[in-house]
């Protein structure tokens, strides 16, 4: 089968073998391809409610090149997902027949409490047995970030989606290059009013292990860990502490683009729209009191490829 996330910053293909039942509600996807490429669908819509064309057509060249993978693979189930930034657009109708001629079948504008809930799914099968539940995950997009409360056994409990994914606070309010002290204020008082509702809404402070999700949190882990390349096996299911989330945080937002650049395990898609990210990242551990997080490299992607089983 074959499982494509399309974000406000990325989009990002899986595709993969599902188990066999009778091995257990615990047995893994076999990976054949992950791939993913950063094509900023969401550029200025928070601005001016509309897809830019020049952003439908880089996501129209990534998904093309996914559709080849797709048949070279032989996947016969396909199920793309789209969110945050397709959820806003007032020309949303171009993006969906763009990706109905590229890849033969409509992407589904997920909501938000859908994205949060196979975020969770793919973030919680195959956590370490000695994480102590319940579970706040977080998934930190471009647009906006889930807040998705559970535990193995029942699963979700509570989830929201607010818009404060990295594009979006870069964009409202992170101009400078470096951004200046004014602008980081700024960008941090929206963030903590939004995950101070969102904390209204789920119980997150009651949660026991904070999992995070997504290139923003994995980006910082990976700096964190002083990684000289992008791992993600050993990114995958790490620990790092507030303390170094907070130190990165700051680190990434008193930095240039073209310093953030020089970082080794940066995507140069990234660099612009990290630090705020990394602030999402901080400003929840600070919020719902969380002394750690822990990255995980399996999120919606793979929900929406166990949503297929």
């Amino acid at each position: 089968m074959a499982a494509i996330d399309c974000g406000t910053n990325s989009i990002r293909l899986l595709v993969a073998d599902l188990p066999d039942p009778a091995a257990g509600p615990e047995a893994p996807l076999t990976d054949l391809t992950r791939r993913m490429e950063i094509v900023r669908l969401g550029q200025g819509v928070d601005r001016t409610g509309r897809l830019a064309p020049e952003a439908i057509e880089r996501t129209r060249v990534a998904l093309a090149s996914y559709a080849t993978e797709i048949e070279k693979l032989g996947a016969d189930r396909v199920r793309m997902c789209a969110t945050s930034a397709s959820r806003d657009a007032a020309n949303a109708d171009d993006f969906t027949d763009m990706v109905q001629r590229t890849l033969g079948v409509a992407p589904e504008v997920v909501t938000g409490d859908e994205e949060a809930r196979l975020s969770f799914t793919g973030a919680v099968r195959g956590l370490p047995a000695d994480a102590k539940e319940p579970f706040l995950v977080v998934d930190i997009g471009g647009g906006s970030t889930e807040f998705v409360v559970g535990d193995r056994v029942d699963g979700v409990r509570a989830a929201i989606s607010m818009d404060i994914g990295c594009v979006r606070m870069t964009e409202r309010h992170l101009h400078g290059n470096p951004p200046t002290p004014t602008e980081i204020t700024a960008a941090r008082a929206d963030i903590e009013a939004a995950v101070d509702r969102a904390l209204a809404e789920v119980p997150g402070r009651e949660a026991a292990t904070l999992v995070g999700l997504a290139g923003s949190v994995t980006t910082v882990v990976a700096i964190a860990q002083g990684l000289r390349e992008y791992d993600p096996e050993r990114i995958h299911h790490a620990r790092v502490s507030y303390d170094a989330v907070a130190q990165v945080t700051g680190d990434l937002l008193g930095r240039t683009s073209e310093q953030r650049l020089a970082i080794p395990v940066m995507h140069p898609g990234r660099a612009d729209v990290i630090g705020a990210g990394a602030l999402v990242l901080r400003v929840i551990m600070e919020r719902a009191g969380m002394p750690s997080v822990v990255a995980s490299e399996h999120d919606i992607l793979d929900g929406i490829a166990w949503s297929l089983q």
